[in-house]
Protein backbone atom coordinates (compact mmCIF):
# COMPACT_ATOMS: atom_id res chain seq x y z
CA UNK A 1 0.00 0.00 0.00
CA UNK A 2 1.25 3.49 -0.86
CA UNK A 3 0.53 6.31 1.54
CA UNK A 4 1.37 9.93 0.75
CA UNK A 5 -0.77 11.98 3.16
CA UNK A 6 -1.32 11.36 6.87
CA UNK A 7 -2.27 13.23 10.03
CA UNK A 8 -0.24 12.50 13.15
CA UNK A 9 -0.07 13.82 16.71
CA UNK A 10 3.23 14.98 18.16
CA UNK A 11 4.18 16.05 21.68
CA UNK A 12 7.52 17.16 23.06
CA UNK A 13 8.58 15.79 26.43
CA UNK A 14 7.52 17.64 29.59
CA UNK A 15 10.27 19.01 31.80
CA UNK A 16 11.13 17.08 34.95
CA UNK A 17 10.10 18.52 38.33
CA UNK A 18 12.55 20.23 40.64
CA UNK A 19 13.25 18.56 43.98
CA UNK A 20 12.43 19.88 47.45
CA UNK A 21 15.11 18.44 49.68
CA UNK A 22 17.41 19.37 52.59
CA UNK A 23 20.90 18.18 53.25
CA UNK A 24 20.95 15.55 56.00
CA UNK A 25 24.18 14.13 57.34
CA UNK A 26 25.39 12.82 60.65
CA UNK A 27 26.88 15.52 62.84
CA UNK A 28 25.50 18.24 60.53
CA UNK A 29 22.74 19.98 62.49
CA UNK A 30 21.52 22.56 59.99
CA UNK A 31 21.77 21.20 56.49
CA UNK A 32 20.60 23.64 53.86
CA UNK A 33 18.35 23.07 50.82
CA UNK A 34 19.89 20.72 48.27
CA UNK A 35 17.03 19.93 45.86
CA UNK A 36 18.26 19.59 42.25
CA UNK A 37 16.69 20.80 39.02
CA UNK A 38 14.59 18.60 36.77
CA UNK A 39 15.88 17.62 33.32
CA UNK A 40 14.59 19.16 30.10
CA UNK A 41 12.12 17.17 28.01
CA UNK A 42 13.05 15.71 24.65
CA UNK A 43 12.19 17.53 21.42
CA UNK A 44 10.34 16.34 18.30
CA UNK A 45 12.78 16.30 15.38
CA UNK A 46 11.94 15.44 11.74
CA UNK A 47 14.66 14.14 9.39
CA UNK A 48 14.41 13.61 5.62
CA UNK A 49 15.74 10.17 4.67
CA UNK A 50 16.05 9.05 1.04
CA UNK A 51 15.81 5.38 2.11
CA UNK A 52 12.17 6.03 3.11
CA UNK A 53 9.88 6.16 0.07
CA UNK A 54 6.36 6.51 1.50
CA UNK A 55 4.46 7.42 4.66
CA UNK A 56 3.22 3.86 5.21
CA UNK A 57 4.91 3.67 8.63
CA UNK A 58 2.45 6.30 9.86
CA UNK A 59 -0.65 4.33 8.87
CA UNK A 60 -1.16 2.74 12.28
CA UNK A 61 1.23 4.70 14.51
CA UNK A 62 -0.39 8.11 14.96
CA UNK A 63 0.96 9.41 18.28
CA UNK A 64 4.59 10.41 18.73
CA UNK A 65 5.78 11.58 22.14
CA UNK A 66 9.31 12.52 23.14
CA UNK A 67 10.74 11.41 26.46
CA UNK A 68 9.97 13.36 29.60
CA UNK A 69 12.78 14.93 31.62
CA UNK A 70 13.73 13.11 34.83
CA UNK A 71 12.88 14.78 38.15
CA UNK A 72 15.67 16.39 40.14
CA UNK A 73 17.18 14.60 43.13
CA UNK A 74 18.73 15.34 46.51
CA UNK A 75 22.32 16.54 46.89
CA UNK A 76 21.75 19.02 44.05
CA UNK A 77 21.45 16.16 41.56
CA UNK A 78 20.01 17.39 38.27
CA UNK A 79 17.57 15.12 36.48
CA UNK A 80 18.55 13.58 33.13
CA UNK A 81 17.26 15.28 29.98
CA UNK A 82 14.67 13.36 27.95
CA UNK A 83 15.79 11.87 24.63
CA UNK A 84 14.76 13.69 21.47
CA UNK A 85 12.34 11.74 19.27
CA UNK A 86 13.66 11.46 15.70
CA UNK A 87 10.91 10.98 13.07
CA UNK A 88 12.19 9.94 9.62
CA UNK A 89 10.17 10.98 6.55
CA UNK A 90 10.73 10.64 2.78
CA UNK A 91 12.52 13.42 0.94
CA UNK A 92 9.88 15.78 -0.44
CA UNK A 93 7.59 15.59 2.59
CA UNK A 94 5.83 18.83 3.46
CA UNK A 95 4.89 19.26 7.13
CA UNK A 96 1.79 21.38 7.84
CA UNK A 97 0.02 22.53 10.98
CA UNK A 98 -3.37 20.82 10.88
CA UNK A 99 -5.28 23.72 12.46
CA UNK A 100 -4.04 26.50 10.15
CA UNK A 101 -2.78 24.42 7.18
CA UNK A 102 0.35 26.58 7.26
CA UNK A 103 3.62 24.97 6.16
CA UNK A 104 6.08 24.21 8.93
CA UNK A 105 8.82 22.69 6.78
CA UNK A 106 9.61 21.31 3.33
CA UNK A 107 11.87 18.29 3.84
CA UNK A 108 13.38 18.65 0.40
CA UNK A 109 16.94 17.36 0.72
CA UNK A 110 18.24 14.09 2.12
CA UNK A 111 19.43 14.65 5.68
CA UNK A 112 17.59 17.94 6.21
CA UNK A 113 16.51 18.29 9.84
CA UNK A 114 14.04 20.47 11.72
CA UNK A 115 13.02 20.65 15.36
CA UNK A 116 9.25 21.18 15.24
CA UNK A 117 8.54 21.07 18.98
CA UNK A 118 11.05 21.86 21.72
CA UNK A 119 11.02 19.92 24.95
CA UNK A 120 9.79 21.53 28.16
CA UNK A 121 12.26 23.13 30.56
CA UNK A 122 13.03 21.34 33.79
CA UNK A 123 11.77 22.85 37.04
CA UNK A 124 14.14 24.44 39.53
CA UNK A 125 14.95 22.66 42.79
CA UNK A 126 14.44 24.37 46.13
CA UNK A 127 18.17 25.11 46.34
CA UNK A 128 17.64 27.68 43.58
CA UNK A 129 15.16 29.66 45.70
CA UNK A 130 17.50 30.19 48.66
CA UNK A 131 18.20 33.83 49.46
CA UNK A 132 19.40 36.00 52.35
CA UNK A 133 15.81 36.34 53.58
CA UNK A 134 14.71 32.80 52.72
CA UNK A 135 17.26 30.36 54.08
CA UNK A 136 15.15 27.19 53.91
CA UNK A 137 12.73 27.34 50.95
CA UNK A 138 10.23 24.50 51.27
CA UNK A 139 9.07 24.59 47.67
CA UNK A 140 10.46 23.85 44.22
CA UNK A 141 9.31 24.31 40.64
CA UNK A 142 7.43 21.85 38.44
CA UNK A 143 8.63 21.03 34.95
CA UNK A 144 7.29 22.91 31.95
CA UNK A 145 4.37 21.10 30.31
CA UNK A 146 4.09 20.72 26.52
CA UNK A 147 0.96 20.63 24.40
CA UNK A 148 0.18 17.95 21.83
CA UNK A 149 -0.06 19.24 18.25
CA UNK A 150 -1.64 17.81 15.10
CA UNK A 151 0.41 17.97 11.91
CA UNK A 152 -0.16 16.83 8.33
CA UNK A 153 2.60 14.99 6.47
CA UNK A 154 2.16 15.38 2.73
CA UNK A 155 4.56 13.70 0.31
CA UNK A 156 5.30 15.54 -2.92
CA UNK A 157 7.51 13.28 -5.04
CA UNK A 158 10.81 14.85 -6.08
CA UNK A 159 11.37 13.94 -9.74
CA UNK A 160 12.73 15.77 -12.78
CA UNK A 161 10.25 14.23 -15.20
CA UNK A 162 6.62 13.25 -14.70
CA UNK A 163 4.88 10.68 -16.90
CA UNK A 164 1.22 11.59 -17.36
CA UNK A 165 -1.64 10.24 -19.43
CA UNK A 166 -4.69 8.02 -19.28
CA UNK A 167 -4.47 4.49 -17.82
CA UNK A 168 -3.22 1.76 -20.16
CA UNK A 169 -1.44 4.11 -22.58
CA UNK A 170 1.96 2.57 -21.76
CA UNK A 171 3.41 4.84 -19.06
CA UNK A 172 4.59 1.96 -16.89
CA UNK A 173 6.20 0.24 -19.87
CA UNK A 174 8.03 3.43 -20.84
CA UNK A 175 9.22 3.86 -17.25
CA UNK A 176 10.54 0.29 -17.15
CA UNK A 177 12.36 0.72 -20.48
CA UNK A 178 13.98 4.04 -19.59
CA UNK A 179 14.89 3.41 -15.94
CA UNK A 180 15.70 0.83 -13.30
CA UNK A 181 12.11 0.84 -12.03
CA UNK A 182 10.12 -2.38 -12.02
CA UNK A 183 6.45 -1.34 -12.07
CA UNK A 184 3.65 -3.87 -12.42
CA UNK A 185 2.72 -3.93 -16.09
CA UNK A 186 -0.51 -5.38 -17.42
CA UNK A 187 -3.35 -4.58 -19.79
CA UNK A 188 -5.72 -3.15 -17.19
CA UNK A 189 -8.27 -0.39 -17.46
CA UNK A 190 -7.84 1.21 -14.07
CA UNK A 191 -5.21 3.61 -12.91
CA UNK A 192 -2.01 2.62 -11.09
CA UNK A 193 -2.49 2.96 -7.34
CA UNK A 194 0.87 4.56 -6.54
CA UNK A 195 3.51 6.75 -8.21
CA UNK A 196 6.37 4.61 -9.56
CA UNK A 197 9.81 6.21 -9.61
CA UNK A 198 13.00 5.32 -11.47
CA UNK A 199 16.40 6.80 -12.32
CA UNK A 200 17.36 7.15 -15.98
CA UNK A 201 21.07 7.22 -16.91
CA UNK A 202 21.83 8.04 -20.53
CA UNK A 203 24.74 9.65 -22.36
CA UNK A 204 26.48 10.83 -19.22
CA UNK A 205 23.30 12.41 -17.84
CA UNK A 206 20.86 11.14 -15.26
CA UNK A 207 17.43 12.23 -14.10
CA UNK A 208 14.52 10.91 -12.04
CA UNK A 209 11.23 9.91 -13.69
CA UNK A 210 7.93 9.45 -11.86
CA UNK A 211 4.89 7.71 -13.33
CA UNK A 212 2.03 9.86 -11.99
CA UNK A 213 -1.21 7.87 -11.64
CA UNK A 214 -4.75 9.14 -11.29
CA UNK A 215 -4.98 11.39 -14.34
CA UNK A 216 -8.44 10.61 -15.63
CA UNK A 217 -11.40 12.89 -16.23
CA UNK A 218 -12.45 14.48 -12.93
CA UNK A 219 -9.05 13.86 -11.31
CA UNK A 220 -8.78 17.47 -10.09
CA UNK A 221 -12.00 16.92 -8.11
CA UNK A 222 -10.73 13.67 -6.63
CA UNK A 223 -12.11 11.12 -9.11
CA UNK A 224 -9.93 8.00 -9.05
CA UNK A 225 -7.77 9.49 -6.28
CA UNK A 226 -6.41 11.90 -8.87
CA UNK A 227 -6.51 14.93 -6.58
CA UNK A 228 -4.19 13.20 -4.13
CA UNK A 229 -1.70 12.09 -6.79
CA UNK A 230 -1.65 15.37 -8.73
CA UNK A 231 0.47 16.88 -5.96
CA UNK A 232 3.36 14.72 -7.16
CA UNK A 233 3.47 16.70 -10.42
CA UNK A 234 4.16 19.98 -8.63
CA UNK A 235 7.89 19.35 -8.19
CA UNK A 236 8.60 17.97 -11.68
CA UNK A 237 10.44 20.10 -14.22
CA UNK A 238 8.88 18.69 -17.38
CA UNK A 239 6.02 16.34 -18.26
CA UNK A 240 6.05 13.47 -20.76
CA UNK A 241 2.43 13.28 -21.89
CA UNK A 242 1.90 9.72 -23.12
CA UNK A 243 -0.85 9.19 -25.72
CA UNK A 244 -2.10 5.88 -27.13
CA UNK A 245 -2.02 7.04 -30.75
CA UNK A 246 -3.30 3.67 -31.99
CA UNK A 247 -6.68 4.21 -30.33
CA UNK A 248 -6.57 0.60 -29.17
CA UNK A 249 -9.02 1.37 -26.36
CA UNK A 250 -11.50 2.89 -28.85
CA UNK A 251 -10.66 6.32 -27.50
CA UNK A 252 -9.88 9.52 -29.38
CA UNK A 253 -6.18 10.34 -28.74
CA UNK A 254 -6.69 14.09 -29.12
CA UNK A 255 -9.68 14.11 -26.76
CA UNK A 256 -7.60 12.25 -24.16
CA UNK A 257 -4.88 14.86 -24.61
CA UNK A 258 -7.34 17.70 -24.00
CA UNK A 259 -8.96 16.01 -20.98
CA UNK A 260 -5.65 15.47 -19.17
CA UNK A 261 -4.48 19.02 -19.79
CA UNK A 262 -7.81 20.35 -18.59
CA UNK A 263 -7.37 18.44 -15.33
CA UNK A 264 -3.92 19.99 -14.91
CA UNK A 265 -5.40 23.45 -15.46
CA UNK A 266 -8.22 22.91 -12.97
CA UNK A 267 -5.81 21.56 -10.35
CA UNK A 268 -3.82 24.79 -10.47
CA UNK A 269 -0.48 25.34 -8.72
CA UNK A 270 0.99 26.22 -12.16
CA UNK A 271 1.30 22.56 -13.20
CA UNK A 272 -0.42 23.28 -16.51
CA UNK A 273 2.46 25.64 -17.41
CA UNK A 274 5.14 22.95 -17.07
CA UNK A 275 6.90 22.12 -20.37
CA UNK A 276 5.44 19.03 -22.06
CA UNK A 277 6.79 16.56 -24.57
CA UNK A 278 3.98 14.60 -26.25
CA UNK A 279 4.87 10.92 -26.51
CA UNK A 280 2.80 9.16 -29.19
CA UNK A 281 3.07 5.56 -27.99
CA UNK A 282 2.04 2.25 -29.62
CA UNK A 283 2.97 3.36 -33.14
CA UNK A 284 3.58 -0.33 -33.90
CA UNK A 285 -0.21 -0.81 -33.69
CA UNK A 286 -1.06 2.08 -36.03
CA UNK A 287 -2.49 0.80 -39.32
CA UNK A 288 -3.42 4.22 -40.68
CA UNK A 289 -0.74 6.94 -40.66
CA UNK A 290 -3.45 9.56 -41.06
CA UNK A 291 -4.19 9.19 -37.31
CA UNK A 292 -0.74 10.54 -36.45
CA UNK A 293 -0.95 13.32 -39.03
CA UNK A 294 -4.41 14.37 -37.82
CA UNK A 295 -3.24 14.52 -34.19
CA UNK A 296 -0.16 16.60 -35.07
CA UNK A 297 -2.24 19.01 -37.14
CA UNK A 298 -4.63 19.67 -34.26
CA UNK A 299 -1.78 20.17 -31.77
CA UNK A 300 0.04 22.57 -34.13
CA UNK A 301 -2.95 24.92 -34.01
CA UNK A 302 -2.75 25.29 -30.23
CA UNK A 303 -1.34 28.42 -28.61
CA UNK A 304 1.16 26.39 -26.57
CA UNK A 305 3.84 24.66 -28.63
CA UNK A 306 4.79 21.03 -28.01
CA UNK A 307 7.61 18.68 -29.01
CA UNK A 308 6.15 15.40 -30.35
CA UNK A 309 7.99 12.08 -30.35
CA UNK A 310 6.63 8.85 -31.86
CA UNK A 311 7.65 5.69 -29.97
CA UNK A 312 6.79 2.08 -29.33
CA UNK A 313 7.74 1.27 -25.76
CA UNK A 314 7.10 -2.46 -26.17
CA UNK A 315 9.48 -2.80 -29.13
CA UNK A 316 11.94 -0.17 -27.81
CA UNK A 317 11.41 1.89 -30.95
CA UNK A 318 12.66 5.51 -30.99
CA UNK A 319 13.17 5.72 -27.21
CA UNK A 320 16.65 7.17 -27.83
CA UNK A 321 15.10 10.21 -29.52
CA UNK A 322 12.75 10.64 -26.56
CA UNK A 323 15.68 10.50 -24.14
CA UNK A 324 17.73 13.01 -26.15
CA UNK A 325 14.86 15.52 -26.35
CA UNK A 326 14.14 15.11 -22.63
CA UNK A 327 17.77 15.68 -21.63
CA UNK A 328 18.15 18.70 -23.90
CA UNK A 329 15.00 20.28 -22.48
CA UNK A 330 16.12 19.60 -18.90
CA UNK A 331 19.41 21.41 -19.58
CA UNK A 332 17.49 24.61 -20.37
CA UNK A 333 15.44 24.53 -17.18
CA UNK A 334 16.41 25.63 -13.64
CA UNK A 335 17.02 22.92 -11.02
CA UNK A 336 14.28 21.76 -8.69
CA UNK A 337 13.57 24.16 -5.83
CA UNK A 338 12.06 23.95 -2.38
CA UNK A 339 8.66 25.50 -1.83
CA UNK A 340 8.62 29.21 -1.10
CA UNK A 341 6.72 29.89 2.10
CA UNK A 342 6.80 31.70 5.41
CA UNK A 343 7.61 28.96 7.94
CA UNK A 344 5.00 28.38 10.63
CA UNK A 345 6.55 28.01 14.08
CA UNK A 346 5.04 26.69 17.28
CA UNK A 347 6.06 29.39 19.71
CA UNK A 348 5.94 29.19 23.45
CA UNK A 349 4.03 31.93 25.26
CA UNK A 350 6.11 35.03 25.96
CA UNK A 351 7.40 34.57 29.54
CA UNK A 352 7.22 38.33 30.13
CA UNK A 353 3.67 38.92 28.90
CA UNK A 354 0.52 39.01 31.02
CA UNK A 355 -2.94 40.55 30.79
CA UNK A 356 -6.08 40.88 32.91
CA UNK A 357 -9.48 39.69 31.70
CA UNK A 358 -12.62 40.88 33.48
CA UNK A 359 -15.47 38.37 33.18
CA UNK A 360 -19.20 39.08 33.22
CA UNK A 361 -19.58 37.54 36.69
CA UNK A 362 -17.19 40.13 38.14
CA UNK A 363 -14.16 37.85 38.50
CA UNK A 364 -10.75 38.92 37.25
CA UNK A 365 -8.45 36.47 35.48
CA UNK A 366 -4.74 37.00 34.93
CA UNK A 367 -3.32 35.10 31.93
CA UNK A 368 -0.17 35.00 29.80
CA UNK A 369 3.23 33.39 29.50
CA UNK A 370 4.47 35.11 32.64
CA UNK A 371 1.66 33.50 34.63
CA UNK A 372 2.35 30.08 33.12
CA UNK A 373 5.91 30.27 34.39
CA UNK A 374 4.98 31.72 37.78
CA UNK A 375 2.50 29.03 38.81
CA UNK A 376 5.03 26.28 38.13
CA UNK A 377 6.71 27.25 41.39
CA UNK A 378 3.61 27.81 43.53
CA UNK A 379 2.55 25.41 46.28
CA UNK A 380 -0.59 26.81 47.90
CA UNK A 381 -0.25 24.66 51.00
CA UNK A 382 3.19 26.12 51.67
CA UNK A 383 3.24 29.53 53.37
CA UNK A 384 6.63 30.51 51.96
CA UNK A 385 5.64 29.54 48.45
CA UNK A 386 2.36 31.44 48.55
CA UNK A 387 4.08 34.48 50.07
CA UNK A 388 6.61 34.37 47.25
CA UNK A 389 3.72 34.16 44.77
CA UNK A 390 2.01 37.27 46.21
CA UNK A 391 5.30 39.20 46.31
CA UNK A 392 5.92 38.54 42.61
CA UNK A 393 2.39 39.72 41.73
CA UNK A 394 2.99 42.93 43.64
CA UNK A 395 6.50 43.54 42.29
CA UNK A 396 5.33 42.93 38.71
CA UNK A 397 2.58 45.53 39.08
CA UNK A 398 -0.24 43.03 38.64
CA UNK A 399 -1.93 43.86 41.97
CA UNK A 400 -1.78 47.56 41.13
CA UNK A 401 -3.31 46.96 37.69
CA UNK A 402 -6.08 44.80 39.19
CA UNK A 403 -7.06 47.63 41.52
CA UNK A 404 -6.91 50.08 38.63
CA UNK A 405 -9.42 47.95 36.72
CA UNK A 406 -11.83 47.85 39.66
CA UNK A 407 -10.78 44.87 41.75
CA UNK A 408 -11.18 45.26 45.53
CA UNK A 409 -10.97 43.05 48.63
CA UNK A 410 -14.29 41.40 47.76
CA UNK A 411 -13.33 40.53 44.18
CA UNK A 412 -12.30 37.03 43.14
CA UNK A 413 -8.97 36.89 41.34
CA UNK A 414 -8.26 33.77 39.30
CA UNK A 415 -4.86 32.63 38.13
CA UNK A 416 -4.94 29.17 36.54
CA UNK A 417 -6.64 26.99 39.18
CA UNK A 418 -5.90 29.43 41.99
CA UNK A 419 -8.67 31.72 43.32
CA UNK A 420 -7.78 34.40 45.88
CA UNK A 421 -8.72 37.83 47.13
CA UNK A 422 -6.71 41.03 47.46
CA UNK A 423 -5.82 41.70 51.09
CA UNK A 424 -4.50 45.05 52.25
Amino acid sequence: MYLDRVKIFIKAGDGGNGKTSFHTEKYVEKGGPDGGDGGNGGSIVFVADRSVDSLIDFRFTKHFRAERGVNGGSRNMRGKNGEDLIIKVPCGTVIRDNETNNIIADMFEDGSTITVLKGGLGGLGNARFKSSTRQRPTFSQTGQLCEEKEVILELKTIADVGLIGFPNVGKSTILSMLTNAKPKIANYHFTTLAPNIGVCKYGGSSFVIADIPGLIEGASEGVGLGHYFLRHIERTRILLHVIDISGSEDRDPYEDFKIVNNELKKYGNSVESLPQIIVLNKIDLVDDESKIKEFKTKVSKLKKKYEIVEVSAVSNNNLDELLNKTIELLKTLPPKQKLEFEPFVYERPNPNRWEIIKHDDGTFEVVGGFIDELVRGVVLSDFQSFSYFQKVLKDKGIIKELKKQGADEFSTIRIKDIDFEIKE
